[in-house]
């Protein structure tokens, strides 16, 4: 149906369930000349034979399909001019012959074949490509430092392959024009990369999942645009980096899982440390003293709450043809599940201290951070109750308090949080009643568990009623020998006088009766006191 049409140029067909039936009839003269060709979602399972005879294209979309094995040997000499635009995401291609492991196109700016199944080196782009995107392959061997060429990259995205050895120096160049450089789920050593040149223009950099080692580079001083910094999951042995305080456009700080320790401190005056930081996770490092109230205190975007107006994070990519806009993505453990977040909105807050050594009480600063929306203080050493003043944290959605030695009753003022969806606070020394009603009805057992204090439901430990539980009044008059000031004393008195004058009575009449027999059976000795019923018995026994 296409053929004939001399004056066609933009043909997008994407979305669809097509098949092309190849032909010998297809020749230079019964196709148009494509510029713009969209094929993108139409379930192909190979190259379409009609790019044989394509020598124009500018812009070419044959991502989210399912192409699997080589990319064939004429694709590499096809539109060689002018080819500025290949998005080949998300289909199932293995490997570049040997001999093409430089791209051909000589205009190229926007190269993606992320998600796929490629193997082998790393393929050169030319020095004019803007965009560069080879995330989530088989790819190995080291970088090529001829990569550190591409003065005009804006973005390097080499995540989720199996490349190894150390970062080139020479990509420290880049950094004057480059705004995204991820190199996350890798395998390189050593340590970071320590040339970010002043006039650093980078917006992201996630070197996270690797096993670099070694202090943070302090030469991210010069990256005052940065907004996005991930080293977790790797090994750097070294104190809190504060000094990225001064990075005033930071918003994502992600330090988890590596060796840092000692107590999160600044400078003496930190009014101004993290003025946009949104998300901080700092689990599972040594970390210790006090939580960082000062700067709880000083990350004043985390205090604002959600007005309605939200986007994502991420970078615009200017391109001759049209803008790229590329979200920035993370992995973090929200709501007691660790996710990998393809974009993230710039209204989502999040504090992760967990699995670290603080010590200390819950600091009363946090109250302030009204935005809040995720905190993880799990696996510390906290002492002291659960704060009342938590419950003005109205935003937040998951508070996880597990694993401390925090004590005291589990706050009534907890009810207010009306979007929270995650609650543990076990393995404490909590005792008391559960807050019943509103969410707290729909937490489980797990989230209290460890507790032996705690009572009410969901537990089947019921709580005792605190009538029952005051002792009784008996238990006091049973352990008195004295009567009760509501006892009659002139019963008493009345009672001791008659039993008196009867004993008087009595003993006066058996003495006056029995005096001289008295006398007669007991005799008083100077030696001993004689029983004379005892002594009778002897004297019949010895008779």
């Amino acid at each position: 149906m296409f053929v004939g049409l001399n004056q066609l140029e933009t043909l997008y067909l994407s979305g669809n369930k097509i098949s092309f039936v190849a032909s010998n009839n297809y020749t230079n003269g019964t196709l148009p000349e494509l510029k713009y060709l969209g094929l993108s979602s139409c379930n192909l399972k190979e190259f379409p034979v009609i790019l044989r005879f394509q020598h124009k294209l500018t812009v070419l979309f044959l991502n989210d399909n399912k192409i699997s094995g080589l990319i064939p040997e004429w694709m590499w000499n096809n539109s060689l001019e002018t080819l500025e635009i290949i998005d080949l995401g998300n289909n199932f291609i293995t490997v570049f012959h040997q001999h093409h492991l430089f791209l051909p196109w000589v205009r190229l700016q926007y190269f993606s074949i992320a998600y796929n199944q490629l193997q082998g080196r790393l393929p050169i782009p030319p020095r004019t490509t803007v965009v560069y995107d080879v995330s989530n392959n088989n790819l190995q061997e080291e970088i090529p430092p001829l990569l550190c060429e591409l003065n005009s990259l804006l973005l390097l995205d080499l995540s989720s392959n199996n490349l190894s050895g150390t970062h080139p120096s020479c990509l420290g160049r880049l950094s004057n024009s480059l705004l995204v450089l991820d190199h996350k789920r890798n395998n390189f050593q050593g340590t970071m990369l320590n040339t970010f040149n002043q006039g650093c223009m980078l917006k992201k950099i996630d070197l996270s999942e690797n096993h670099l080692v070694g202090q943070v580079s302090k030469s991210l001083t010069n990256c005052t645009n940065l907004e996005f910094l991930s080293l977790g999951d790797n090994s750097f042995e070294d104190i809190f980096p504060f000094w990225l305080g001064t990075l005033v456009e930071l918003q994502v700080l992600i330090l988890r899982s590596n060796k840092f320790y000692g107590g999160i401190q600044g400078p003496t005056m930190v009014s101004s440390q993290f003025p946009k930081l949104r998300i901080i996770d700092l689990s599972n490092n040594g970390f210790g003293g006090p939580l960082p109230h000062e700067y709880f205190q000083t990350w004043n975007a985390m205090k604002s709450i959600y007005d309605g107006q939200s986007s994502f994070l991420q970078s615009r990519f200017p391109l001759l043809t049209f803008e790229l806009w590329v979200p920035y993505k993370m992995t973090i453990t929200s709501k007691g599940v660790k996710r990998e977040y393809p974009r993230i909105l710039d209204i989502f807050t999040a504090i992760d201290l967990s699995c670290n050594a603080f010590e200390g009480e819950i600091s009363q600063s946090l109250q302030h951070l009204r935005g809040l929306e995720s905190l993880n203080l799990s696996n510390n050493h906290l002492i002291g109750g659960i704060l009342s003043s938590l419950g003005n944290l109205k935003n937040i959605e998951s508070l996880d308090l597990s694993r401390n030695k925090l004590s005291g009753e589990i706050p009534q003022q907890l009810l207010q949080l009306n979007f929270l969806a995650i609650l543990n606070v076990s393995f404490n020394r909590l005792d008391g009643r559960i807050p019943q009603g509103k969410q707290f009805d729909t937490f489980e057992n797990n989230s209290y568990m460890g507790n032996l204090g705690l009572c009410g439901k969901p537990l089947s430990k019921e709580c005792q009623n605190s009538k029952a539980s005051t002792p009784p009044q008996t238990s006091c008059k049973s352990e008195s020998f004295l009567p009760s000031e509501r006892v009659d004393w002139i019963v008493i008195f009345s009672g001791v006088g008659c039993g008196l004058v009867v004993g008087i009575v009595f003993g006066n009449y058996w003495y006056t009766r029995y005096s001289d027999w008295l006398i007669e059976r007991f005799t008083m000795r100077k030696d001993k006191w004689i029983r004379p019923l005892r002594n009778r018995k002897r004297n019949q026994a010895l008779q």
